[in-house]
């Protein structure tokens, strides 16, 4: 079994990660940390872990966490890279659900961040857990930065295009959509019901975190730089992502079975048939991203559908299914899931 330490386990992040690894064949929790909560039962604050999970939250406390074989951060930015190096020196491997580590440029991290990064010697040695890109690395990773929400649905779908070299990677669009739980479980008026329900925006137009994120993913696969135009929007809903892509100038290729080729294999990217448009209540629940590509009127201009749950393949479903690799698992183990419908 491994031993799983959980650093902030209370936040939307944190109880989906629960959910998953309380039924999942090789976890065993030793310790979910919280300050606000330490002492009181995992499943008094959460109930539908009741009979799931007996632990308490405790404070964090480095001697429990370095018995651990794998530490999960389920915290705020800039949280992680604070604790990451004593752990790794105590031979713990780490998981970090925020954005500590997915930029690999410390100035690019402060940027966007608004602090210093506390340890930038690790960035080079952190391996971005996307693993239908990244999958031999995350085997031997120490520490994996588990993807963004939407550059995970975001970068899958857009992925196939620009690693064929088929289309212009200056004039990417990336329209995106998100269920409230992406913006967490603080409170905020911004996502109080009464704001939300029946109504429809956008929101960080002139920049968003995740755009460095993506443009720094399309760039890798492109061999250069990319440009790309990122809009998230927030939806009147619980969970989900839905990414419309928008990508120009594609070559006379057959389009279908281009994503059908590079996704043949991959167990969380089901690509859909011809002409089909995916919706997010597919995905509820599930570590699934369905995907797919349409060439509206035969024209230069491509268009891909993504969705994702955000909560679980943009975030604890895909840290599970890094878990598996790095310990040699089965890389669908505790993620066998049926979406819920309706």
């Amino acid at each position: 079994m491994i031993k799983i330490g959980i650093v902030g386990g209370t936040g939307y992040t944190g109880v989906e990660l629960l959910r998953l690894l309380a039924t999942h064949p090789q976890a065993s929790l030793q310790v979910i940390t919280s300050r606000s909560e330490a002492g009181t039962p995992v499943a008094d604050l959460f109930g539908n872990l009741r009979g799931h999970v007996d632990i308490p939250f405790t404070a964090p406390d480095s001697a429990s966490l370095a018995a651990c074989d794998l530490v999960f951060f389920a915290t705020p930015n800039g949280t992680a890279m604070k604790r990451v190096p004593e752990l790794l020196a105590a031979g713990v491997r780490v998981i970090d659900l925020a954005a500590d580590f997915r930029l690999r440029d410390p100035a690019e991290w402060a940027q966007w961040y608004g602090m210093p990064h506390a340890c930038p010697e690790l960035l080079a040695e952190a391996v971005y857990g996307l693993p239908e890109v990244n999958r031999e690395a995350i085997r031997g990773a120490r520490l994996v930065a588990n993807p963004g929400c939407y550059p995970t649905a975001a970068t899958l779908g857009l992925l196939p295009l620009v690693e064929a070299g088929l289309v212009d990677n200056q004039t990417l669009v990336a329209d995106c959509k998100s269920g409230v739980s992406g913006a967490g479980r603080g409170a905020s008026v911004g996502t109080l019901m009464a704001e939300v329900n029946e109504s429809f925006k956008a929101y960080a137009v002139p920049g968003h975190r995740h755009l460095p994120e993506i443009s720094q993913n399309l760039g890798e696969a492109a061999g250069g730089r990319v440009g790309l135009t990122f809009v998230p929007h927030l939806l009147p809903m619980t969970r989900g992502i839905h990414a419309t892509l928008y990508a120009r100038g594609v070559a006379d290729v057959d389009l279908q079975a281009l994503f059908e080729q590079r996704y043949a294999g991959e167990p969380f990217v089901d690509v859909l048939p011809a002409g089909s448009h995916p919706e997010t209540r597919t995905v509820r629940g599930v570590n699934h991203c369905r995907i797919a590509v349409h060439r509206p009127q035969g024209g230069d201009t491509v268009v891909v559908l993504s969705v994702i749950d955000n909560l679980t393949k943009g975030a604890a479903g895909q840290a599970v299914q890094n878990m598996n690799l790095m310990f040699g698992l089965d890389e669908a183990a505790g993620l066998g899931q049926v979406a819920l419908l309706p």
